[in-house]
C-alpha cells in the first residue's frame, strides 16, 4: 500500500479496529453521475483506490454512469436486481445554486437511495456530496496526494468522501455477512 493510502487508511480506522477487507473475488458497482464530473471523478478515484487497498481486484469494480444525482436511485435499483455485486456505491455531487433545484435533487437522491438500501440484501451506500459551494465539494473530494498541498487550496482537513463510501460499503458488507445477510427494516 502506498504511503498516502496507508495514511488515509489510518485516518479512517478507529483505534484498535481491524479494517474491513474485500475478498478478491467480490464484485463492486460504482454508479456515478456525470454532472459535476470533475468532483465526481475524484470521488471515483478515491473509492477505487480504497477498495483496491482493502483487497478488491480492479477487474471486479464496475463503473456505470448516469446523467445526474437524481438518476442514482433508479440505477442502484437496476444494479441490485442483477444480483451480481457485493455492494453498490452511489457517487455524485449536487452544489447549491440560486434556485430550489438543489433541494429537490439532493433530497430525492437521498430518499431514493435510502429506500433502495432498506430493501437491499447487500450494502447500497450514499456517497453523494451535497454542498453549498464548489470549494466545499473540492475539499470533500480531494485526491490523497493533494491533501497537504496548500497550492491546491487543500489542507489536512480535506477528505475524499468516495473513499469513505467505499469503507462504509466494506464495513456494511462485513456486518451483513455476520448478521446473516438479512434485509433491514426501517
Amino acid at each position: 500500500m502506498s504511503e498516502p493510502l496507508s495514511r488515509f487508511d489510518d485516518l479512517l480506522n478507529r483505534a484498535g479496529e481491524k479494517p474491513a477487507l474485500a475478498d478478491g473475488s467480490m464484485k463492486f458497482a460504482l454508479v456515478a453521475s456525470r454532472f459535476n464530473a470533475e468532483v465526481v471523478n475524484r470521488l471515483i478515484e478515491g473509492a477505487v483506490a480504497t477498495l483496491e487497498s482493502r483487497g478488491a481486484d480492479r477487474g471486479n469494480i464496475a463503473l456505470l454512469r448516469v446523467p445526474g444525482a437524481f438518476e442514482l436511485p433508479t440505477a442502484a435499483r437496476q444494479l441490485l436486481q442483477q444480483n451480481r455485486y457485493a455492494a453498490i456505491i452511489a457517487l455524485g455531487c449536487v452544489i447549491r445554486g440560486e434556485t430550489p433545484h438543489f433541494e429537490y435533487v439532493s433530497s430525492e437522491c437521498a430518499r431514493g437511495l435510502a429506500e433502495v438500501a432498506r430493501e437491499a440484501p447487500v450494502p447500497v451506500v450514499f456517497g453523494v456530496l451535497t454542498t453549498d459551494t464548489q470549494e466545499q465539494a473540492d475539499q470533500r473530494s480531494a485526491l490523497l496526494a493533494d491533501w497537504a498541498n496548500p497550492e491546491q487550496g487543500h489542507s489536512e482537513s480535506c477528505s475524499n468522501k468516495g473513499s469513505e463510501a467505499a469503507v462504509a460499503a466494506l464495513e456494511m458488507k462485513q456486518f451483513m455477512d455476520v448478521a446473516g445477510g438479512g434485509k433491514f427494516s426501517a
